[in-house]
Formats: structure tokens, sequence, C-alpha cells
């Protein structure tokens, strides 16, 4: 059980750390980019300090040595032409060993414009024993940063590299024994040549602590965390190696250093890792910078791979630019398709409104009808009241005579049939408004029927009106009319003999429609 715990503990711990690498990892690439937005904020910074020596070598004569190596200094990694020609002035300013720091800080900086032979004949030409003891440091930092810089020009080529790189690694191992074993640079230089020696381990341990004691914009930091992106490298952890070119580059950016050596290699990375895009604007900037510094060296470095990484950048962009058409026509096509719903749902809309009107309209007929068949029902009563009444009347009063011939004449029921019909035939006419025109469109064009007044039928249409309500029966009809059944089957037949198609007339009758 504890083996079990164990496990699961280093498994925790290993994933745990797995997932604060890719955090600070991305914490640092998020600062990186803000800091890139920015850069020029940073480098408006470094020029304001530059403006402010600058305005101090109008003012004092007797220290402009001292001013012009500030302002080389200042320059240095900024604008390096800028910080040659303070050198010079420097150089020209002074004799003796006072113009020993001003030429061989000269020295150093020509590689970089590809001057190495006559950087090695100005080093050279001052005698070694002839430097002061407190100018010897910066005298072999000089040296060594001038072999280093030759080395890298000559990377591709190890016969001519391999030389400048040991005299460099000579020239900083005597400057341990010079340096102040408390001073921040001794540490440095003290990590930077167990990197060199192979001791990494140890290399390490004092790289982090610089790399976590130094200011985020810190030169030294910016160093720092480049060797420790190599022993990542070299260990083959990705994510440390991008961490630490991350915050190498970021010191960069932070300090107004336009060699940005860190910058290039992680766009080269990145690169590798399929991010294009970023790869692009890292190494764009790169070489952006290095042409403001004045620094040929990085721009043949940064030159050496951007091509390649803008070509696929541009190969990119064009598939971005296609995606883009692709999803230009799909959209298009999407609203064609929204277009054509819309006209739909609108056909639509509009065809429930038809309807809703039609119902309404149905509503209201059947209101009509309704209060048609209720004014019917009691006019009809009211009648049979009073013929009630009549009949008591005439029997009471001994009349049957008169009431025999009131009732065989017939005068009574034409009264009612009339005042039957005209209620009927309103109730009708307001749920088949058309139902007149409709029914001549089923007869031959010589046999339409007399269009009666409006709002009343005649016997043709009022019989048809019926056997559209579905009164098929013959003998029905005639009850409801009030005619005989022989008048009702002649009726019938004479309509059928005038519609077109005689065989379904009353199939098509049955079709008219109502308002509904």
């Amino acid at each position: 059980m504890r083996t079990l715990f164990a496990v699961f503990a280093m498994l925790a711990a290993v994933f745990g750390c797995s997932a604060l690498e890719i955090s600070r990892l991305e914490s640092a690439t998020l600062q990186l980019d803000r800091a890139i937005k920015e850069r020029r904020n940073y480098i408006a910074l470094r020029q304001r300090q530059i403006d402010s020596v600058q305005a101090q070598l109008g003012r004092h004569d007797l220290y402009k040595p001292a001013l012009y190596m500030s302002m080389a200094n200042l320059y240095k990694s900024f604008n390096n032409d800028s910080s040659m020609a303070y050198l010079r002035r420097g150089i020209a300013a002074t004799t003796g060993t006072d113009s020993y720091p001003f030429r061989f800080r000269y020295a150093e900086q020509l590689p970089l414009c590809g001057l190495f032979d006559t950087a090695h004949s100005i080093f050279y030409g001052i005698p070694r024993d002839s430097v002061p003891p407190e100018m010897l440091a910066d005298y072999l930092d000089a040296g060594r940063q001038m072999h280093s810089y030759m080395a890298a020009f000559f990377g591709d080529y190890p016969e001519v590299a391999e030389p400048h790189k040991d005299q460099a690694l000579a020239f900083q191992k005597e400057m341990l024994d010079v340096l102040s074993h408390d001073s921040k640079l001794y540490k440095f230089n003290r990590a930077e040549y167990a990197f060199l020696t192979g001791e990494l381990s140890y290399a390490r341990v004092l790289l982090e602590e610089i790399v976590d004691s130094e200011h985020p914009a810190s030169n030294i930091r910016a160093r720092a965390a480049h060797h420790l992106s190599k022993i990542a490298r070299d260990n083959n952890d990705v994510e440390a190696y991008r961490y630490y070119l991350t915050l190498s580059a970021l010191a960069d950016v932070l300090s107004a250093t336009r060699e940005l050596v860190s910058l290039q290699d992680l766009g080269a990375l990145a690169y590798e890792q399929g991010d294009v895009r970023r790869a692009y604007g890292y190494l764009s900037d790169a070489l952006e910078n290095a042409v403001e510094c004045g620094a040929p060296l990085r721009m043949v470095n940064t030159a050496k791979v951007l091509p390649l990484i803008e070509s696929s950048y541009s190969n990119e962009i064009s598939e971005s630019r296609r995606d883009t058409v692709m999803v230009i026509i799909g959209l298009a096509v999407l609203m064609v398709i929204l277009i054509v719903i819309l006209l739909v749902l609108r056909h639509e809309i509009f065809k429930m409104q038809r309807l809703q009107h039609k119902l309404a309209a149905a509503n209201t007929a059947k209101e009509v009808y309704i209060s048609q068949f209720l004014l019917l029902c009691s006019i009809y009563m009211d009648k049979l009241n009073q013929f009630c009444k009549i009949v008591t009347r005439k029997l009471s009063a001994g009349q049957s005579e008169e009431l025999y011939r009131m009732t065989k004449s017939g005068k009574f029921v034409e009264e009612q049939s009339r005042e039957f019909y005209e209620v009927f035939d309103n109730a009708f006419l307001h749920i088949y408004p058309d139902f007149v025109l409709r029914v001549n469109e089923l007869l031959r064009p010589d046999a339409q029927l007399e269009i009666p007044p409006q709002g009343s039928l005649s016997t043709d249409f009022r019989i048809l009106a019926f056997m559209r309500l579905g009164i098929e029966e013959s003998q029905r009809i005639a009850q409801v009319l009030n005619y005989s059944l022989n008048t009702i089957y002649s009726y019938r037949n004479r309509l059928k003999a005038r519609a077109i198609d005689r065989d379904n007339f009353e199939a098509q009758l049955m079709k008219i429609d109502s308002v509904v």
C-alpha cells in the first residue's frame, strides 16, 4: 500500500511540475508578446537616457571622455554605429592608458561589422603588460567578447570558429582571477565558464540564481537565461528551452536591446513547432532591430532562416485567404438559404393571415347563420302560437268552415315559406359568397343560370345549395322547400343537362368552398 501511495505521489509531482512548466511558459510568452507590441516605448525610454547624457556633453568639457564612454555604453546593442562613433571620439580625445578602454571596446565591437582583421590589430596592438590592473577586467572581457563574436560569425566553419572559442574561454578564465568574487559579474562569468567547460549541473544552479535575482530587464539576466535555454535544449526539454529563451528575449526587449539573439532562436523554435505566424513575427522583429542596431552579424543569422519562414508564412496567409474565401462563399450560400427560408416563412405568414381572415369571416358567417336560424325558429314559434290562437278562436266561435278555407288556400304556408327562403338564402350566401358564380362555371356557356338579385337565390340555386350542404335526398329537399318530389327530380335532371361534365356535376358541386 505504501508503495502504491508513493507511485501516486510521484506521478502527481511529475504532472504538477509539467503543468507548472506550461503555466509559466504561457505567462512568459504573453509578457513577451505584450512587450514586443510596446517595444517603441522601451526604445523611447532608452533614447531619453541617451539624450540626457548628450545634453551633459554640451556643458562639461572636463568630463567629456567619461561621457563619451557613457554614450558608447548606452548605444551598445542599441545603435552600434553611434556606439563606435563615440568610442572613436574617446580615442581621439585621450592619450596613453586613458585611451585603452576606448580602444579595446572599439575592437570588441568591430567583428559585428565584419572587420575581424582590424579588430584583431587594434586589440592586440595594446601591450598586455601595459594594461593597468584596474582596467584588466575590462580588457579581458573585451577580448573574450571579440573572439566570441568571431566564433559566432564563423559558426558554419568549425576549423575557424574553434580557435576563437578557445581564445574567448582563455580570456574568461583569466577574468575569474581578476574579478571580485562578490560581484555579479564574477558570478555570471563563473556560471558561463562552467557551462562552456561542461560543468552543466553547477552552471545551471548559478544561472538559475541569477535569473531569479536579477531585474527582468537586466542584460545579465538575458544572457543567463539564454545559457539555461541551451542546457535545456541539450537535455531535450523543449518546454524549458522555450521558456528560458522567452525570458531572455523579454529581458532584451524590456532593456531596448536590439541584438535580439534569443528572439531569433525563439522564432526558429516556433517555426519548428509549426507556429509559423509567431515565428515570422519574432524573426521579422529581430531582423528589424538588427538593421536599426547596425549589426550585420545578427542580420546574417536572421536572414538565413527568415526566407524559409517567410515562404511558409506566405503559404499560410494564402491558405488563410482561401479559407476566408470559402467561409465567405459558405456564408453567401447560407445567406441565400436564409433568404429563401425567410421568403417561405413570409409566404406562410401571409397564408396564415389569409387563413385567419378566412376563419374570422367564417366565424362571422356562422354567427350570422346561427342568429338567422334562431330568428327563423323564433318566427316559426311565434307564427305557430298565432296559428294555434286563431284555430282555438275559430273553433270556439264555431267557425270551422272559415278555418278550413283558410288552411286549404295555402296562403299561410306560402307566407312561412317565403320568410324561410329569405333567412336561408341570406345565411347560405354569407357562408358561400361566390356560390352563384362557381355554379355557373360548372355549366355550359349557353346554359348559364340567371343570376338572382343580391342576397337571394332562385329555386335552381336553392336546390343546389341544399345539395352542397349535404342534403342529397330529393325527398328531404322537397319537404323543406315544400315542392313535390317529381318537381325536385325535374329540377335536378335539368341542371345536370346544363352541366359541362354531367357525370361529375354533383361531385364538382361539393367542391365549391365556403369562406372557411
